[in-house]
């Protein structure tokens, strides 16, 4: 009799076992003559050396399967098992397989510009409304890289501003503090990398949600960096930013510069650097439009309505300053250029 250790340590092991175990079942059923238990990522096997052999070279081909498209269901184990290729997914233009198996890729055109120039380029700029996906398919491209072992961890930031309203002081230690900010950024994450693997990866720190301000001092190397809502960053933070990128390391900022939440004069970072790194070599920049919104269709209307009213208050201090002031009735606007 032989024993053999089997270890799946880059794939969920809810995802592999399945509900109840069931999926683990299934197999042990298929192979009758064998001795199989299985704890966290370590499946241990006794039996003969030639059925032992096939049954560890069979779950390392479930578990590669399940590692790429974060499902395995029992028409795929039997197919594996009979030593038939399953059914292959989709894989046009998909990014990666979120969880169950969904495929997060891009959906509009500016969002595989997005993909094209962060393959191309080492600092990606993605601007554009809110609904977009910016921040979306640039986490999806960071989770890719991490997945193929093209870096060793991402990094994920926001600078800690509030949107209009002051919230005072917030109960709990750092993390409570700031995570109310970086929630958008756990989102996606959630729907990306299944929840197990989720905490081992943050609990490992390979993959890493901070505010802005924490990124000083730090040199970034073999990492996917995504800087979100860069729109509210002054001017030294972002500089401060950029500069962390290190060796074998990508980086892509999104912003909207329409919602700009800083107090008022104070320069947004985002809106300088784009002026300043315009025509860099290895920068790339994608602008997002209304068109591009995937969220709620209402969300489209609401963007244009404000992109209306932006421009008739535009039009309206035009003609006040025209007529030196004079204009009686017009309501004062303090967030527009």
């Amino acid at each position: 009799m032989i024993e053999r250790i089997v270890i799946i340590d880059n794939v969920d092991p809810i995802c592999f076992y399945g509900v109840n175990n069931a999926n683990m079942q299934l197999v042990k059923n298929l192979y009758p003559k064998l001795r199989i238990s299985a704890r966290g990522s370590v499946i241990r096997v006794v039996g003969e050396d030639r059925e032992t052999a096939e049954f560890e070279a069979k779950i390392k081909e479930l578990s590669a399967y399940a590692e790429r498209y974060n499902t395995l269901s029992e028409e795929v184990i039997l197919d594996i098992i009979k030593g038939e290729a399953p059914k292959e997914k989709k894989s046009d233009g998909v990014i990666i397989y979120g969880i169950n198996g969904k495929p997060i890729g891009p959906r509009t055109p500016n969002q595989q510009k997005l993909v094209d120039a962060f393959n191309e380029n080492d600092l990606t700029f993605a601007l554009g409304p809110a609904g977009t996906g910016k921040t979306y398919i640039a986490i999806a491209l960071a989770v890719r890289a991490l997945k193929n072992r093209e870096v060793r961890k991402i990094i994920l930031s926001r600078p800690a501003v509030e949107a209009g309203e002051k919230l005072g002081f917030l109960p709990g230690d750092m993390k409570d503090k700031i995570d109310p900010y970086l929630q958008p950024l756990y989102d996606a994450l959630e729907d990306m990398i299944p929840a197990m693997k989720l905490k081992e990866y943050m609990e490992s720190k390979v993959i890493q949600i901070a505010p802005l301000a924490f990124m000083r001092g730090r040199t970034l190397n073999d990492a996917v960096i995504v800087l979100d809502e860069a729109q509210n960053t002054t001017t030294h933070q972002i500089k401060m930013f950029l500069t962390r990128l290190g060796m074998n390391a990508k980086m892509i900022i999104t912003g909207d510069v329409t919602q700009i939440d800083l107090p008022h004069k104070t320069q947004s970072g985002l809106v300088q650097a784009l002026r300043i790194l315009d025509g860099v070599s290895g920068v790339g920049m994608v602008e997002f439009g209304k068109k591009d919104i995937v969220r709620h269709h209402l969300v489209q209307r609401i963007v244009e309505a404000y992109e209306k009213y932006d421009e008739a208050m535009k039009a309206a201090r035009e003609q006040v300053a025209a007529d030196d002031g004079d204009t009686p009735g017009i309501p004062p606007e303090n967030n527009f250029d």
